[in-house]
Protein backbone atom coordinates (compact mmCIF):
# COMPACT_ATOMS: atom_id res chain seq x y z
CA UNK A 1 0.00 0.00 0.00
CA UNK A 2 2.73 2.71 1.22
CA UNK A 3 4.56 1.38 -2.74
CA UNK A 4 1.58 2.15 -4.39
CA UNK A 5 0.76 5.60 -2.78
CA UNK A 6 4.55 6.49 -3.11
CA UNK A 7 4.29 5.96 -6.83
CA UNK A 8 0.66 8.15 -7.31
CA UNK A 9 3.03 10.51 -5.47
CA UNK A 10 5.36 10.80 -8.42
CA UNK A 11 5.88 13.19 -11.21
CA UNK A 12 4.35 11.00 -14.13
CA UNK A 13 7.34 9.19 -15.81
CA UNK A 14 9.22 8.52 -12.70
CA UNK A 15 9.30 5.48 -10.62
CA UNK A 16 10.79 3.56 -7.86
CA UNK A 17 11.57 0.25 -9.57
CA UNK A 18 15.44 -0.55 -10.09
CA UNK A 19 15.34 -0.50 -13.67
CA UNK A 20 15.05 3.28 -13.89
CA UNK A 21 17.95 3.70 -11.19
CA UNK A 22 20.60 1.51 -13.09
CA UNK A 23 21.16 -0.71 -10.02
CA UNK A 24 19.43 -3.21 -7.60
CA UNK A 25 16.05 -3.71 -6.57
CA UNK A 26 15.20 -0.81 -3.52
CA UNK A 27 12.89 -0.32 -0.91
CA UNK A 28 9.91 2.33 -1.65
CA UNK A 29 11.45 4.14 1.25
CA UNK A 30 14.97 4.83 -0.19
CA UNK A 31 13.40 5.23 -3.83
CA UNK A 32 11.38 8.28 -2.69
CA UNK A 33 14.55 9.71 -0.69
CA UNK A 34 16.71 9.46 -3.98
CA UNK A 35 14.21 10.39 -6.88
CA UNK A 36 15.04 8.73 -9.83
CA UNK A 37 15.68 10.82 -13.16
CA UNK A 38 13.38 10.55 -16.48
CA UNK A 39 14.16 8.02 -18.87
CA UNK A 40 17.32 8.90 -20.99
CA UNK A 41 17.63 12.62 -19.51
CA UNK A 42 19.17 13.59 -15.89
CA UNK A 43 18.01 16.43 -13.85
CA UNK A 44 20.33 19.39 -13.63
CA UNK A 45 19.70 21.62 -10.49
CA UNK A 46 19.97 25.16 -11.24
CA UNK A 47 21.42 26.82 -7.68
CA UNK A 48 20.19 30.60 -8.56
CA UNK A 49 16.42 31.02 -6.67
CA UNK A 50 14.70 27.94 -6.36
CA UNK A 51 17.04 24.97 -6.98
CA UNK A 52 14.68 22.72 -7.28
CA UNK A 53 13.73 24.14 -10.70
CA UNK A 54 15.09 21.67 -13.66
CA UNK A 55 15.59 21.52 -17.22
CA UNK A 56 16.49 17.90 -18.97
CA UNK A 57 19.63 17.36 -20.27
CA UNK A 58 21.11 14.31 -22.32
CA UNK A 59 22.83 11.78 -19.77
CA UNK A 60 25.99 11.55 -21.50
CA UNK A 61 26.76 14.84 -19.76
CA UNK A 62 27.34 12.90 -16.69
CA UNK A 63 30.94 12.32 -16.74
CA UNK A 64 30.85 10.18 -13.97
CA UNK A 65 28.97 7.38 -13.57
CA UNK A 66 27.83 7.39 -9.73
CA UNK A 67 25.11 5.23 -7.99
CA UNK A 68 22.67 6.88 -6.51
CA UNK A 69 22.46 4.23 -3.78
CA UNK A 70 26.09 5.16 -3.16
CA UNK A 71 25.15 8.27 -1.80
CA UNK A 72 21.92 6.81 -0.09
CA UNK A 73 24.05 4.22 2.06
CA UNK A 74 26.71 7.09 3.02
CA UNK A 75 23.88 9.14 3.80
CA UNK A 76 22.94 6.11 6.66
CA UNK A 77 26.45 6.08 7.44
CA UNK A 78 26.50 10.07 8.30
CA UNK A 79 22.92 9.76 10.09
CA UNK A 80 24.20 6.60 12.33
CA UNK A 81 27.47 9.03 13.55
CA UNK A 82 25.58 12.21 13.91
CA UNK A 83 28.10 15.07 14.47
CA UNK A 84 27.96 18.74 14.85
CA UNK A 85 27.08 21.37 11.98
CA UNK A 86 29.12 22.96 9.49
CA UNK A 87 30.09 26.25 8.42
CA UNK A 88 26.09 26.59 7.13
CA UNK A 89 24.88 25.34 10.44
CA UNK A 90 23.02 22.83 8.95
CA UNK A 91 22.29 20.03 11.58
CA UNK A 92 21.17 16.52 10.12
CA UNK A 93 17.38 17.28 11.47
CA UNK A 94 17.26 20.22 8.91
CA UNK A 95 19.04 18.05 5.95
CA UNK A 96 16.29 15.38 6.33
CA UNK A 97 13.58 18.45 6.38
CA UNK A 98 14.68 17.83 2.26
CA UNK A 99 16.04 14.40 2.35
CA UNK A 100 15.38 13.66 -1.54
CA UNK A 101 16.55 17.06 -2.70
CA UNK A 102 19.35 17.52 -0.50
CA UNK A 103 20.61 13.73 -1.78
CA UNK A 104 20.17 14.25 -5.43
CA UNK A 105 21.84 17.60 -5.27
CA UNK A 106 24.94 15.94 -4.01
CA UNK A 107 24.71 12.89 -6.30
CA UNK A 108 24.39 15.16 -9.35
CA UNK A 109 27.20 17.66 -8.35
CA UNK A 110 29.29 14.85 -7.99
CA UNK A 111 28.29 12.90 -11.07
CA UNK A 112 28.82 16.27 -13.09
CA UNK A 113 32.43 16.60 -11.68
CA UNK A 114 31.17 20.03 -10.36
CA UNK A 115 31.06 19.43 -6.30
CA UNK A 116 32.86 21.71 -4.58
CA UNK A 117 33.78 21.34 -0.98
CA UNK A 118 32.31 24.26 1.56
CA UNK A 119 34.77 25.47 3.85
CA UNK A 120 35.18 23.39 7.33
CA UNK A 121 34.32 24.64 10.52
CA UNK A 122 37.00 25.07 12.61
CA UNK A 123 36.10 24.02 16.39
CA UNK A 124 39.07 24.23 18.98
CA UNK A 125 38.67 21.04 21.59
CA UNK A 126 40.51 20.43 24.97
CA UNK A 127 43.59 17.85 25.01
CA UNK A 128 43.70 15.66 28.07
CA UNK A 129 46.99 16.40 27.95
CA UNK A 130 46.78 20.14 28.26
CA UNK A 131 45.83 22.68 25.08
CA UNK A 132 43.70 22.67 22.71
CA UNK A 133 43.45 20.70 19.25
CA UNK A 134 41.71 22.04 16.33
CA UNK A 135 39.29 19.78 14.61
CA UNK A 136 37.77 20.67 10.90
CA UNK A 137 34.31 20.11 11.00
CA UNK A 138 32.68 19.70 7.68
CA UNK A 139 28.72 20.17 6.94
CA UNK A 140 26.25 17.44 6.19
CA UNK A 141 26.33 17.47 2.51
CA UNK A 142 29.83 16.98 2.35
CA UNK A 143 30.13 14.63 4.63
CA UNK A 144 27.67 12.79 3.01
CA UNK A 145 30.08 13.08 0.00
CA UNK A 146 33.17 12.23 1.74
CA UNK A 147 31.65 9.01 3.19
CA UNK A 148 30.81 8.47 -0.56
CA UNK A 149 34.09 8.37 -1.41
CA UNK A 150 35.29 6.85 2.06
CA UNK A 151 32.77 3.82 0.90
CA UNK A 152 34.38 3.34 -2.60
CA UNK A 153 37.97 3.69 -1.56
CA UNK A 154 38.28 1.59 1.62
CA UNK A 155 37.68 -1.81 0.55
CA UNK A 156 41.07 -1.42 -1.65
CA UNK A 157 43.05 0.20 0.63
CA UNK A 158 42.33 -1.91 3.08
CA UNK A 159 43.75 -4.88 1.52
CA UNK A 160 47.05 -2.77 1.07
CA UNK A 161 47.70 -2.10 4.52
CA UNK A 162 49.43 -4.44 6.75
CA UNK A 163 48.45 -6.36 9.19
CA UNK A 164 50.51 -4.52 12.20
CA UNK A 165 48.33 -1.13 11.44
CA UNK A 166 44.94 -1.24 13.53
CA UNK A 167 43.53 1.96 13.58
CA UNK A 168 40.80 2.92 11.78
CA UNK A 169 40.42 0.33 9.70
CA UNK A 170 36.81 -1.74 9.80
CA UNK A 171 36.97 -4.81 12.34
CA UNK A 172 40.12 -3.28 14.04
CA UNK A 173 40.28 -1.67 17.34
CA UNK A 174 42.87 -0.46 20.16
CA UNK A 175 42.28 -3.81 22.04
CA UNK A 176 43.37 -5.80 19.28
CA UNK A 177 46.50 -3.49 19.18
CA UNK A 178 46.65 -3.62 22.82
CA UNK A 179 46.21 -7.63 22.78
CA UNK A 180 49.11 -8.87 20.40
CA UNK A 181 51.33 -5.75 22.48
CA UNK A 182 50.80 -7.78 25.19
CA UNK A 183 51.83 -10.92 23.82
CA UNK A 184 54.81 -9.75 22.07
CA UNK A 185 55.77 -8.31 25.68
CA UNK A 186 56.95 -11.53 26.54
CA UNK A 187 59.65 -12.03 24.39
CA UNK A 188 61.16 -8.29 23.59
CA UNK A 189 62.01 -6.80 26.95
CA UNK A 190 62.25 -3.02 25.31
CA UNK A 191 59.71 -1.26 23.74
CA UNK A 192 60.23 2.36 21.25
CA UNK A 193 56.67 4.08 22.22
CA UNK A 194 56.21 6.84 19.71
CA UNK A 195 53.72 9.37 18.39
CA UNK A 196 53.78 11.89 15.17
CA UNK A 197 53.36 15.58 16.31
CA UNK A 198 50.19 17.36 14.49
CA UNK A 199 49.51 14.18 11.99
CA UNK A 200 46.88 15.60 10.58
CA UNK A 201 48.08 19.21 9.96
CA UNK A 202 50.94 18.33 8.74
CA UNK A 203 50.40 15.33 5.89
CA UNK A 204 52.33 16.70 2.91
CA UNK A 205 50.18 17.08 -0.10
CA UNK A 206 52.28 15.98 -2.30
CA UNK A 207 53.53 12.88 -0.57
CA UNK A 208 49.70 11.60 -0.02
CA UNK A 209 48.67 12.30 -3.73
CA UNK A 210 51.30 10.42 -4.77
CA UNK A 211 50.01 7.61 -2.79
CA UNK A 212 46.25 8.26 -3.67
CA UNK A 213 46.66 8.05 -7.55
CA UNK A 214 48.77 4.60 -7.10
CA UNK A 215 46.17 2.87 -5.26
CA UNK A 216 42.93 4.66 -6.22
CA UNK A 217 41.84 3.47 -9.52
CA UNK A 218 38.36 5.53 -9.14
CA UNK A 219 38.53 8.79 -11.17
CA UNK A 220 36.10 11.11 -9.13
CA UNK A 221 37.25 9.82 -6.02
CA UNK A 222 41.15 11.18 -6.75
CA UNK A 223 39.11 14.20 -8.10
CA UNK A 224 37.45 14.72 -4.90
CA UNK A 225 40.16 14.09 -2.46
CA UNK A 226 42.38 16.65 -4.17
CA UNK A 227 39.81 19.07 -3.82
CA UNK A 228 38.75 18.28 -0.20
CA UNK A 229 42.81 18.57 0.81
CA UNK A 230 42.89 22.27 -0.24
CA UNK A 231 39.29 23.17 0.96
CA UNK A 232 39.93 26.15 3.70
CA UNK A 233 38.99 26.59 7.13
CA UNK A 234 36.36 29.10 8.50
CA UNK A 235 37.76 29.90 11.94
CA UNK A 236 35.62 30.88 14.67
CA UNK A 237 35.99 34.96 14.00
CA UNK A 238 34.92 34.32 10.32
CA UNK A 239 38.07 34.74 8.60
CA UNK A 240 39.17 31.82 6.54
CA UNK A 241 42.58 30.06 6.16
CA UNK A 242 43.82 28.09 3.76
CA UNK A 243 45.46 24.80 3.63
CA UNK A 244 48.89 24.05 1.68
CA UNK A 245 49.26 20.72 3.83
CA UNK A 246 46.84 18.32 6.43
CA UNK A 247 43.78 16.78 5.99
CA UNK A 248 41.38 18.16 8.68
CA UNK A 249 40.55 16.36 11.62
CA UNK A 250 37.10 15.52 12.01
CA UNK A 251 36.46 15.01 8.31
CA UNK A 252 35.43 11.42 7.19
CA UNK A 253 37.40 10.63 4.57
CA UNK A 254 41.08 12.01 6.58
CA UNK A 255 41.69 9.22 8.67
CA UNK A 256 41.63 6.38 5.44
CA UNK A 257 43.78 8.96 3.98
CA UNK A 258 46.25 9.31 6.99
CA UNK A 259 46.40 5.75 7.25
CA UNK A 260 47.89 5.33 3.66
CA UNK A 261 49.99 8.05 4.02
CA UNK A 262 51.47 6.18 6.98
CA UNK A 263 51.71 3.38 5.29
CA UNK A 264 54.35 4.58 3.75
CA UNK A 265 55.84 6.78 6.20
CA UNK A 266 56.23 4.14 8.41
CA UNK A 267 54.64 0.76 7.80
CA UNK A 268 56.17 -0.31 5.22
CA UNK A 269 59.46 1.30 5.94
CA UNK A 270 60.04 -0.45 9.26
CA UNK A 271 58.96 -3.77 7.57
CA UNK A 272 61.89 -3.29 4.92
CA UNK A 273 64.28 -1.72 7.32
CA UNK A 274 63.60 -4.34 10.28
CA UNK A 275 62.05 -7.34 9.07
CA UNK A 276 63.10 -9.15 12.46
CA UNK A 277 61.46 -6.37 14.99
CA UNK A 278 57.49 -6.77 15.64
CA UNK A 279 55.80 -3.36 15.58
CA UNK A 280 52.54 -2.05 16.17
CA UNK A 281 50.49 1.02 15.27
CA UNK A 282 47.19 2.42 16.17
CA UNK A 283 46.63 6.15 13.68
CA UNK A 284 49.06 8.28 14.72
CA UNK A 285 50.63 6.17 18.17
CA UNK A 286 52.38 3.25 17.38
CA UNK A 287 55.57 0.91 19.44
CA UNK A 288 58.30 -1.43 18.04
CA UNK A 289 59.68 -4.02 20.23
CA UNK A 290 63.27 -3.92 20.98
CA UNK A 291 66.04 -6.69 22.63
CA UNK A 292 67.84 -4.04 24.14
CA UNK A 293 67.97 -0.48 25.08
CA UNK A 294 70.66 0.73 22.88
CA UNK A 295 68.59 -0.79 19.90
CA UNK A 296 65.39 0.98 21.29
CA UNK A 297 67.70 4.25 20.68
CA UNK A 298 68.93 3.20 17.02
CA UNK A 299 65.84 2.74 16.06
CA UNK A 300 64.06 6.03 17.43
CA UNK A 301 67.26 7.70 15.90
CA UNK A 302 66.34 6.30 12.41
CA UNK A 303 62.73 6.89 13.08
CA UNK A 304 63.36 10.25 13.44
CA UNK A 305 65.00 10.78 10.11
CA UNK A 306 62.68 8.99 8.55
CA UNK A 307 59.25 11.35 9.47
CA UNK A 308 61.12 14.10 8.67
CA UNK A 309 62.02 12.41 5.25
CA UNK A 310 58.03 12.84 4.96
CA UNK A 311 57.56 15.88 6.85
CA UNK A 312 56.26 14.66 9.91
CA UNK A 313 58.00 15.03 13.43
CA UNK A 314 58.18 12.80 16.10
CA UNK A 315 56.68 14.06 19.60
CA UNK A 316 59.28 15.15 21.89
CA UNK A 317 57.81 14.40 24.86
CA UNK A 318 55.31 11.96 24.24
CA UNK A 319 57.95 9.30 22.81
CA UNK A 320 59.25 7.53 25.08
CA UNK A 321 61.82 4.03 25.24
CA UNK A 322 60.52 1.92 28.32
CA UNK A 323 61.64 -1.48 29.82
CA UNK A 324 58.79 -3.93 29.89
CA UNK A 325 60.21 -6.91 31.04
CA UNK A 326 57.96 -9.44 32.81
CA UNK A 327 60.42 -9.96 35.14
CA UNK A 328 60.23 -6.09 37.02
CA UNK A 329 56.83 -7.07 37.76
CA UNK A 330 55.58 -10.73 37.87
CA UNK A 331 57.16 -13.44 40.34
CA UNK A 332 59.07 -16.08 38.31
CA UNK A 333 56.97 -19.16 39.24
CA UNK A 334 53.70 -17.19 38.07
CA UNK A 335 55.39 -15.73 35.22
CA UNK A 336 56.16 -19.37 33.78
CA UNK A 337 52.88 -20.70 34.66
CA UNK A 338 50.94 -17.83 32.61
CA UNK A 339 53.46 -17.90 29.56
CA UNK A 340 55.62 -21.69 29.21
CA UNK A 341 56.93 -20.76 25.97
CA UNK A 342 58.75 -17.63 27.07
CA UNK A 343 62.20 -17.67 25.57
CA UNK A 344 65.04 -18.85 28.21
CA UNK A 345 67.00 -16.31 30.03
Amino acid sequence: MAREKLKRGLPRGESTEAEHWGGPIRTSDEGAVMGPEQRGRVRRLHHRGNWRQEDPVRAADKPFSIDKKLVYEAYKAVRANAGAAGVDGQTIAQFEADLRGNLYKIWNRMSSGAYLPPPVRAVAIPKKSGGQRLLGVPTVADRVAQMVVKQMIEPDLGAVFLGNSYGYRPGRSALDAVGVTRKRCWEYDWILEFDIKGLFDNIDHTLLLRAVRKHVTCPWAVLYIERWLTAPMSMEDGTQVERTCGTPQGGVVSPVLANLFLHYAFDLWMARTHPELPWCRYADDGLVHCRSEQEAQAIMAELQLRLAECRLEMHPTKTKIVYWAPSTWLPAGLRDAAEPGRRAG
